[in-house]
């Protein structure tokens, strides 16, 4: 996917459709592997932080793929913080 992404956005676009959601799935692919590391779990944040305005700017916010992705980094964003939270430390 890291290859192949590139030439989705240079020749698709970034707004197209299967561009989005590849991007979408490599970010899913990322943040749910139980051996990610918290680099790629930020990747993955960053990520969905630009596919989600994409999506929204392409799609509108009402979009059932704009609401996916949004569920998405709700999720990366707390597999980032759960990372970063010292083991036993409250969490907010």
């Amino acid at each position: 996917m890291r290859k192949t992404i590139p030439v989705a956005r240079r020749i698709l676009g970034d707004g197209d459709s299967l561009t989005l959601k590849m991007r979408w799935v490599y970010a899913q692919s990322l943040y749910r592997d139980d051996d990610a590391t918290l680099d790629d779990l930020r990747e993955a944040v960053s990520t969905l932080e630009d596919t989600e305005r994409t999506a929204r700017r392409v799609l509108g916010g009402a979009h059932p793929d704009v609401v996916r992705i949004e569920k998405s980094l709700r999720e990366a964003r707390e597999a980032v913080h759960a990372r970063e939270s010292p083991p036993g430390s409250a969490s907010a």
